[in-house]
């Protein structure tokens, strides 16, 4: 996550300075409710509210005719209940109004809300609406599913951006920048090839991990189509989707149908959609949805009474107090009840207390089993909740069920990933052989993997490769081409594209869940923006007549994802089987692994898979085992049913390249 959005003045709690001793003191106070009629309730006797705020003085509930620029049509008072919550109702069901909340506080009423769990609100999200959720279903929702998967590693991980995928004039997408882009079929690119949802099935992918799709704070809902684009790490109503995806975002309604759309179109080809979900911060502090509700609980603060900001972003939520933890647990219960959705991934989750990550897993499985898990396994900054309790990559052996990102095996593959001119082993750098070793074991125990010459971790600190995600590029930071452009400089694309095959043929083969950038297939960059996180859709919009330019790249990445989909030697699902059946060779040279898969690994109908990586620009010699070899890559190609034999012995390995051989009996 990058973020650089505006936030209000850092203010000290409910208005004076407290020690953190005593403001953890009177939060713990709190009762808190668990309750599933939080915010509101439409049922056969009318429309009911119920706010949570211990807090208050007194709440209120204001009725809108419209979603903004009208004055109220009435004002509810409302009465204080039980476990801290006030409730008010009317005999009526008001499908079609908007409302809002306010508190008093300290004498003082707050600012109006839609409260922390409106689920459908109006443009920009500043009014809670109240529909009715059964008509936003599609034809078939009831018999919707995901695909189904056995283990997270099963997963092959696409992420994108709305926008970024289908903005650009080539996309040949009619529903730009929206939800309904991922349900337009046939769509193809100026030279007649495949786009959209068909270029995801092509490539053969078998999940999105869309940036985050909540309703977010720093896109003006009210001036589309302005150019205006960000990531949405920058979240408001954490339960209902991102107006500027939808048609129509003054029609609450629009956008939950329209998101539904989406995701039943993406099961229907067998696609699951991951969402990236943003508990650990909020856009605004004081004028946040949770600080216009409870002040100052759902944050954490420094002995002086202001904000924490583990994550760089002006604030971080208190995810061990009772009432910020069962807001996460259920919001994503939520999302995956209502939407569908078929995993999660937790932005800078380490801000999260482990405790609590566990109880967001256990909840998930409980609704579909084949729901997963995965985030940043680490902080922007420092924070209160100490480090042994913190959702960190350090601590994921004590969270079974979630799963990490390697920056291992991304630093070490392409250079580290704040200095662009630094080259990593798939580019040339010696002395990185040890650290890749340690993502191709997936971070678990292995008695050839010396753990003592990793960069960037000291131990094997995964329990199982179901908990790490390997990858080289993402939305942040330089993505893979632009950072083989500056650290490759008087390389020629084609040689920078060899390197990306075989930096993505690493994360693709080895043990762990890989997970790739969009538009990586077809070499597509940013312009060397590290932080495109509002750019314009010149900079972040794929430009697919690249798919066209380069269309060996994407022959090659649907090879490499349809290898490690057929064969289960590359997803063992425990350290145990990664140690008996992972064997590293002695290799001396820089820039050069030479390892096999061995023993029909994971029941795999192959018996011996050998990989041999070439980072350096001079060929490479490697002695392989006399047998009947099936090629399956060389020199810059692959092909996952074979492309010739070879009877082993002394074979050379082409510079920047993978060499994969396997003995089929």
């Amino acid at each position: 996550m990058k973020l650089k959005t505006i936030v209000t003045t850092v203010a000290v709690c409910c208005g004076a300075a407290a020690s953190a001793q005593s403001v953890d003191a009177k939060y713990l106070a709190y009762p808190s409710y668990s309750g599933e009629d939080l915010e509101l309730t439409v049922n056969s006797k009318g429309t009911h509210w119920r706010l949570w705020s211990p807090g208050a003085e007194a709440a209120r509930v204001m009725l809108y005719s419209t979603d903004r620029n009208t004055p109220a049509t009435d004002t509810l008072e409302m009465q204080r209940s039980t476990n801290g919550t006030w409730i008010a109702s009317v005999p009526r069901q008001l499908y079609g109004s908007f409302y809002t909340f306010s508190v008093k506080d300290n004498g003082k009423w707050l600012k109006e809300t839609p409260g922390v769990w409106a689920k459908a609100v109006g443009t920009n999200g500043e009014r809670a609406a109240i529909i009715d959720f059964a008509t936003t279903d599609p034809e078939g929702w009831a018999s919707d599913r995901g695909p189904e998967i056995a283990h997270i590693n099963d997963a092959v991980i696409y992420e994108m951006h709305h926008r970024d995928f289908s903005q650009h004039p080539s996309s040949g997408i009619v529903h730009k920048g929206k939800f309904l882009a991922l349900t337009e079929p046939s769509t193809t690119n100026p030279e007649g090839e495949a786009t959209g949802v068909d270029h995801l099935k092509e490539l053969g992918v078998t999940h999105i991990h869309i940036l985050p799709s909540y309703d977010y704070n720093s896109v003006d809902e009210a001036n589309l189509p302005s150019n205006q684009y960000n990531w949405g790490y920058d979240p408001f109503n954490y339960n209902a989707p991102e107006g500027s995806y939808s048609t129509d975002p003054a029609d609450p309604a629009a956008r939950v149908t329209e998101m539904k759309e989406m995701i039943k179109n993406l099961h229907d080809n067998g696609i699951g959609v991951i969402m990236d979900v943003v508990y650990n911060h909020t856009a605004d502090n004081d004028d946040s949805n949770f600080s216009l509700t409870a002040p100052g609980y759902y944050y954490r603060h420094r002995e002086d009474g202001t904000y924490s900001d583990a994550s760089g972003c002006g604030n971080e939520t208190a995810s061990e107090r009772q009432q910020m933890r069962d807001f996460i647990i259920n919001s994503v219960k939520y999302w995956a009840k209502e939407y569908h959705i078929d995993g999660f991934r937790f932005d800078l989750m380490a801000i999260h207390d482990i405790e609590t990550m566990n109880q967001v897993a256990a909840a998930l499985k409980e609704i579909n089993p084949s729901i997963f898990v995965y985030g940043e396994g680490w902080t922007a900054g420092d924070s209160p909740l100490p480090a042994d309790q913190r959702a960190l990559k350090e601590n994921v052996a004590k969270m079974p069920q979630i799963a990490v990102f390697s920056d291992d095996i991304r630093d070490a593959i392409k250079g580290h990933y704040s200095n662009a001119a630094d080259r990593g082993f798939a580019t040339g750098k010696p002395g990185q052989e040890e650290t890749v070793k340690i993502g191709i074991v997936g971070a678990t125990a292995h008695p050839q993997v010396d753990y003592s010459k990793g960069n960037n971790s000291k131990f094997p600190y995964a329990a199982a490769p179901t908990q790490i995600i390997n990858y080289v590029s993402c939305h942040d930071d330089l993505m893979l081409t632009d950072k083989l452009r500056k650290s490759m400089p008087d390389a020629t694309d084609a040689e920078r594209q060899r390197a990306a095959r075989l930096a993505q043929t690493i994360v693709m083969t080895s043990q762990g869940t890989p997970f790739m950038f969009a538009g990586e297939e077809l070499f597509r960059d940013k312009q060397g923006v590290h932080n495109s996180y509002n750019s314009p859709d010149s900079i972040n919009a794929i430009d697919w007549n690249l798919k066209h330019q380069n269309a060996e790249q994407f022959a090659y990445y649907k090879e490499l994802i349809k290898l490690r989909k057929e064969h289960p030697a590359f997803r063992m699902t425990t350290a145990e089987d990664v140690s008996k059946h992972l064997k590293f060779d002695n290799v001396k040279e820089p820039n050069l692994i030479s390892y096999s898969l061995t023993g029909h690994a994971n029941g795999d109908s192959w018996k011996e898979i050998k990989l041999v990586f070439n980072g350096s620009d001079e060929v490479r010699e490697v002695k392989i085992p006399k047998g009947d070899w099936t090629i399956i890559a060389e020199d810059g190609r692959i092909n996952a049913s074979g492309m010739g034999t070879t009877r082993g012995g002394k074979l050379s390995v082409a510079p920047r390249s993978a060499l994969i051989l396997a003995l089929t009996k």
